[in-house]
């Protein structure tokens, strides 16, 4: 890999985070109280899912010198939803059901997969495509901000009301990375306004700080809530 490739140095770099915050997580388990316990687990994870795909995204990458879109797909569709998962979880104190878990990992996977179609498989649609991602994206983005998940975290208030409006952010800002990459990598009309070029670097990055971050949003609430 050569010292000016920085897409392949943020693929190592993101490998190696990933990894770092998976042993985190998995080691401080035994320090929460049961019902945390499976929230954190599922953080260690969703980084050791993707550390595990940066591996081979730096290896595609340093081999064809293109992006690898299949593993990245592979990766997202695994990690999105166990980061909805994560609504879930801590939404279960006010009484969240699992119907709420299902519709959004249902959003996240048409989400996924279009995006994936729009990219790979129809570029020539991919504002179709992308049209139908974009409204499952915002599907979730309402569910947890106005929806049911909004309402259920208000219910429970305290540090769980908190944690969740972290997690939002997290949502409408970091995720906001991944369609606005779809516009910059495919052909459509929004090309004549934002251009097209290559991405991973930011993509890389939004996924360390997204994925981390969530882990880390949820290992605080643990914490805190572990001490009350």
């Amino acid at each position: 890999m050569l010292p000016t490739d920085y897409v392949g140095f943020t693929f190592f770099i993101g490998c190696m985070a990933m990894m770092a915050a998976s042993a985190f997580f998995f080691l401080s388990l035994s320090q929460f109280d049961k019902k945390w316990r499976v929230s954190v687990l599922v953080s260690g994870l969703i980084t050791f899912i993707a550390a595990v795909h940066y591996f081979y995204m730096r290896d595609y990458w340093a081999s064809f010198g293109e992006s690898p879109t299949f593993f990245r797909y592979v990766d997202w569709v695994l990690t999105v939803p166990l980061m909805c998962l994560e609504f879930y979880l801590i939404l279960k104190i006010a009484g969240a059901k699992q119907s709420l878990l299902w519709k959004m990992i249902v959003y996240s996977l048409v989400m996924l997969v279009t995006g994936y179609f729009g990219e790979a498989v129809d570029p020539t649609n991919a504002w179709l495509w992308g049209l139908v991602s974009g409204v499952a994206y915002f599907a979730i983005v309402y569910e947890i901000w106005l929806g049911e998940a909004s309402k259920l975290a208000k219910a429970a208030g305290g540090e769980v009301l908190s944690a969740h409006k972290i997690l939002c952010w997290f949502v409408l800002v970091g995720w906001a990375i991944y369609p606005l990459g779809y516009m910059l990598g495919t052909e459509g009309w929004y090309t004549s306004l934002l251009g097209k070029g290559n991405v991973d670097v930011a993509y890389n990055i939004a996924d360390a700080i997204n994925k981390i971050g969530f882990g880390l949003v949820i290992y605080n609430l643990a914490v805190k809530s572990t001490k009350d």
